[in-house]
């Protein structure tokens, strides 16, 4: 007999023997790799930003709110299903002066503001009274910023603009960024009276601070219907 034939005779004596048939040995089993969880949706369009307020509409006027944190590649939430109230028009994809509705896309939160005390951490805060304003005056050449003046010295039409002073406390979003003329003014995050607004995004006064508190320079807002 060959050595070749001696040799799978061998084998084949060796597994009789030890009660397995050579064809019926069980394949090697791997564990699975651990999956990734799939990133956030707003996560290939806020560029570098390390903080995000996440805001998704649930219909008609309302959404929910979500904060993230971003680590190298990975997101983390902070909080989630923080009930808001947007735009008494919904949301809308070109703001503007005539629409009453909440802009969808990403918007920087540059700084806030209120008649309230300060309470953040590393944004910019302004405590105003009744001589801040946001100009909504499309003929004005600052149009779409904050300014400071008595109302009977102000240059700017001040029954077209936001008296400041009504808000406890608020967070500017970074919309109309170019102050183009009636593509809409004075968007903020702030305080829920219980209702839509003329296009901001409203929460919770509790909900509010935490947020003032917890955002840095460089966050972002991103809003989708």
């Amino acid at each position: 007999m060959s050595p070749i034939r001696l040799l799978s005779l061998g084998v084949v004596l060796l597994a009789a023997a030890c009660g397995v048939r050579a064809e019926s040995a069980p394949a090697a089993v791997f564990p699975a790799a651990a999956s990734r969880p799939a990133p956030p949706w707003f996560a290939d369009s806020v560029g570098t930003a390390t903080q995000v307020v996440a805001v998704q509409g649930t219909g008609g006027t309302k959404a929910v709110i979500e904060t993230w944190q971003r680590t190298g590649d990975s997101w983390e939430p902070v909080e989630r299903n923080l009930p808001s109230d947007i735009g008494s028009a919904g949301f809308t994809d070109t703001a503007s002066d005539d629409n009453p509705a909440t802009p969808t896309g990403v918007f920087t939160l540059d700084w806030a503001f209120g008649t309230e005390p300060s309470v953040a951490h590393g944004l910019d805060y302004l405590q105003v009274d009744g001589d801040d304003w946001w100009d909504g005056d499309p003929a004005s050449p600052n149009y779409n910023t904050h300014q400071r003046c008595a109302e009977s010295a102000c240059s700017f039409d001040t029954s077209l603009s936001e008296e400041l002073n009504g808000y406890s406390r608020a967070i500017v979003m970074g919309v109309n960024s170019s102050h183009t003329p009636r593509a809409g003014s004075a968007f903020f995050v702030h305080g829920t009276d219980g209702g839509p607004s003329a296009g901001c995004v409203t929460l919770d006064d509790a909900a509010l601070v935490r947020l003032i508190g917890w955002l840095r320079p460089g966050a972002v807002i991103a809003i989708r219907r």
